[in-house]
């Protein structure tokens, strides 16, 4: 049997029976605030990237319930009213959708995307938005971490096979190139990203025919652009290298190769083979060659090979960045801030579990060098004068104190849909990849580093604390001992 995908559909069975509840008890109108925000940066960093926005607008743009779904919904789930079906036959995202623009540097705490919508429609797309931040943030954050250690390198996405699925695949691929890849082997994002595909060879070809220097020919006879040959299929150094280099002598005198050349690597002892590689090109007059190392890659060897002197031009990168090896989910969540101008927050006897009550925006504090200083979270009527000097703390020590002055401010989240309506240009993918290295340039080494990375300070305004401790002791229920 074939299953097409229905997005409307993909979401938890308790988002409905929320929904059918609220609706039976005419809560349905009330106006809700919901923030979607991390705990904690992922792969123990220092700052998190923004990435899926896009398909979080197709998403809300194309929300609607078929007859045909609603009576599935209602065979199988007969606790639902037949008010709610009919509520559900005519939905429509009809609420506010703000969000950081995709590529933007964020943190913990922050609000990624704040909705304030019908308290139904609000509820609905927790699951399905949480899932598409939720991984392609995830995707893009290793990415970029990647780009922090192979910097001006060519960087290009493999993993599809080692992929969640093709899907995963496939929007893994285009938050890599957020996060700075320079492109993806996956041919399927060609129109989605504006850019071809990339590749090599596989081992597979070489062993296809009977000799190492047979296959390389056939193979730049055909990729005259780019005849990047697998060299490590019997010995490196002994077979592999002496057949490439064989291969570019004959045929770049007869003027087959005609742009990018070179070899890769995809096993051994990657510094030592791409260093002794490079000295056969270049003895053999190929300084131009390229040398691509691949072999399960992730920001940590890179940065090792690096430091061994490795002679790396080009990477590429599958399992440690389609899987997010190191940390496999980003624990982003969504979470009630505000019903009827009434502001909410979670209580937890885990403080960082607390959240922030109340509809607000984020501003970022820059210096006088363009450099961020902090960000300050604040209820969104809250205005900041930036010719006078200002006092932020931190919100769970808030003894300690910083007094800021010479600064701007920009607020991070913009509107995307108004009334239901998108009032938002999507960026190209290259704007995207510009925006994040603008962000880059503007966050101190500091917090980039890969290893132990200070923590970015993001505060809360006098007024939201205030408000966020009342709530708290409001809530505050004294135990006997």
């Amino acid at each position: 049997m074939h299953f097409k995908r229905k997005l409307e559909l993909a979401t938890d069975l308790y988002q409905m029976s929320m929904g059918n509840v609220y609706f039976e008890e005419g809560k349905q109108n009330q106006t809700a605030v919901f923030d979607m925000f991390i705990r904690n940066n992922p792969f123990n960093g220092g700052y998190t990237v923004a990435a899926g926005l896009e398909q979080v607008i197709e998403y809300i743009q194309g929300l609607a319930f078929t007859d045909e779904e609603v009576a599935l919904i209602g065979r199988n789930h007969p606790e639902f009213t037949e008010g709610f079906l009919n509520y559900l036959r005519d939905f429509r995202f009809t609420g506010e959708l703000y969000a950081l623009p995709e590529g933007t540097i964020f943190f913990p705490f922050e609000p990624i995307i704040r909705v304030k919508a019908p308290l139904i429609e609000a509820q609905l797309v927790e699951t399905t938005m949480l899932s598409i931040i939720n991984h392609q943030t995830l995707i893009a954050t290793k990415a970029s971490r990647i780009m922090d250690e192979a910097g001006d390198d060519v960087v290009m996405e493999f993993g599809l096979r080692r992929a969640h699925g093709t899907e995963a695949g496939f929007f893994g691929a285009r938050a890599a190139v957020i996060g700075g890849f320079t492109g993806t082997s996956v041919v399927e994002t060609e129109e989605m990203l504006d850019r071809p595909s990339m590749g090599t060879m596989a081992h597979s070809f070489v062993l296809s025919y009977d000799s190492e220097e047979e296959a390389f020919e056939a193979f730049a006879k055909y990729n005259p652009q780019n005849a990047l040959v697998l060299v490590d299929t019997f010995d490196t150094l002994n077979s592999g290298m002496p057949n490439a280099i064989r291969c570019f002598k004959k045929l770049k005198d007869e003027g087959t190769i005609t742009g990018s050349y070179g070899v890769r690597i995809d096993s051994g002892d990657l510094a030592y083979l791409t260093r002794e590689a490079r000295r056969m090109l270049d003895d053999a007059g190929f300084t131009d060659a390229k040398i691509c190392a691949s072999s399960d890659l992730d920001e940590y060897l890179i940065k090792d090979l690096k430091a061994q002197g490795a002679k790396i031009d080009s990477w590429g990168i599958g399992t440690k960045l389609i899987t997010a090896y190191d940390c496999p989910a980003l624990g982003g969540v969504y979470k009630l801030a505000q019903i009827d101008d009434k502001p909410k927050l979670k209580v937890s006897n885990d403080p960082w579990k607390i959240t922030n009550p109340g509809y607000k925006k984020i501003n970022r504090i820059y210096g006088e060098n363009g450099k961020a200083l902090a960000d300050l979270i604040t209820f969104a009527d809250e205005e900041i004068d930036e010719t006078k000097p200002l006092t932020i703390f931190h919100p769970m020590h808030p003894w300690k104190r910083r007094r800021l002055s010479g600064f701007h401010i920009e607020e991070l989240l913009k509107p995307i849909f108004i009334d239901g309506k998108l009032v938002y240009e999507k960026p190209s993918i290259r704007d995207i990849q510009n925006r994040l290295k603008e962000q880059k340039e503007s966050v101190w080494p500091e917090y980039k580093r890969i290893v132990n990375p200070d923590v970015y300070h993001v505060d809360l305004s006098q007024p939201l604390w205030d408000t966020r401790q009342g709530l708290l002791n409001e809530y505050s229920v004294i135990q006997d001992e």
